[in-house]
């Protein structure tokens, strides 16, 4: 570990616009571009500078709207090349899940071998120290290293969570806290707001070709939405995908809290929106609901045993528990939803 190091100076925008426009799968690309200038990124990200692109890969399962697609993460590159001077591509494992396996299913491996970009699993790479009482609750964190000297662009799915209704550009961050970044569930707004605080991410494309409703993270179901999404203030950004997707975000905890805390607007009518409006793409996605696995893994950390869980070796038969779960859900439910996607989606075309 190394020594405690300060936060990068913020360059938040004072004026929250986010660009909203249609991706068909023959023109991904181009509509990256597109979005990314009409939200004018070039303000955010100085020229020459090293940018670190963190995708959501949460999931070691090929899900179609649960992890990213190579299409937009690729449309992202090719906007920033020629005027950054380096890209690195970064994730982190979960205790189930192998970000290894889930870059190389995402087919991104790929993306990162062709256009020279440099990958690194953050949970494998060295961590700094970050400390201050003034936060809600990481009041002293280890943070990768990397995050410390690139900027941070960050490229969240349009899908459901089961503890914070969505998550989108703000939760994309959960993946920039330390392997064991569970124990914060319970207080998982307030964490957000932390890490977010942290890391500064500077700019978000949100891919929303493909999002996931029902019981995202993982164990959704994927919904063509045919979208992206980009903006430099977060919060915007997620009210404006939460707006698409049905909800209300002034009643989601995270996205009120991260307003409070000055990382954005929530506020629906005072977002500048370039493009199209919500409400020609308004739709309503199927809300989250605990899977097993999440319901019993919050009923534990409230219950008086949750020590003998999670604080000693019976966490490790824990987690291979949850691991079988996900992979019996993927033999009935998941190979369905993926062959159909594969089969019936233009999008498909990127995971064939």
């Amino acid at each position: 570990m190394s020594p405690t190091i300060q936060t990068k100076t913020s360059c938040c925008s004072k004026v929250a616009k986010i660009s909203v426009l249609r991706a068909p799968a023959g023109k991904v690309q181009e509509r990256v571009r597109e979005a990314m200038e009409l939200a004018d990124w070039q303000a955010f990200i100085p020229r020459n500078s090293l940018v670190a692109l963190k995708p959501n890969l949460g999931l070691d399962i090929l899900i179609p709207g649960a992890i990213s697609a190579p299409w937009v993460v690729e449309g992202v590159i090719k906007v920033l090349q020629g005027y950054v001077s380096k890209i690195y591509m970064v994730e982190s494992d979960q205790v189930v899940v192998n970000a290894e396996k889930a870059l190389r299913i995402s087919g991104l491996d790929k993306v990162c071998a062709k256009y020279n970009i440099e990958w690194m699993n953050m949970s494998q790479g060295r961590f700094v120290r970050m400390q201050d009482d003034r936060r809600l609750i990481l009041k002293d964190v280890y943070i990768p290293e990397i995050l410390t000297k690139t900027e941070l662009i960050t490229l969240p799915l349009m899908k459901t969570h089961n503890k914070s209704t969505i998550t989108g550009a703000l939760k994309n961050q959960w993946g920039c806290l330390e392997t064991l970044r569970h124990n914060f569930h319970l207080v998982i707004s307030q964490a957000l707001v932390d890490v977010n605080t942290i890391v500064q991410p500077r700019f978000a494309v949100m891919d929303a070709t493909i999002g996931l409703e029902g019981n995202g993270p993982k164990s959704g179901i994927p919904k063509e939405m045919g979208l992206v999404l980009a903006g430099a203030d977060l919060v915007a950004l997620d009210a404006v995908a939460s707006s698409i997707m049905g909800f209300n975000p002034a009643q989601i905890e995270h996205l009120n809290l991260c307003a409070r805390h000055g990382l954005g607007t929530n506020d629906i009518n005072a977002i500048e929106i370039a493009g199209i409006g919500i409400d020609d793409v308004k739709t309503r996605f199927q809300p989250a609901r605990h899977n097993v696995i999440s319901f019993l893994e919050l009923a534990l950390r409230k219950s008086t045993i949750r020590w003998l869980v999670f604080d000693t070796h019976l966490f490790r038969l824990m987690c291979f528990g949850t691991r079988r779960y996900y992979n019996v859900w993927d033999m009935f439910y998941g190979r369905r939803l993926r062959n159909r996607v594969l089969a019936d989606s233009h999008y498909g075309a990127q995971w064939r």
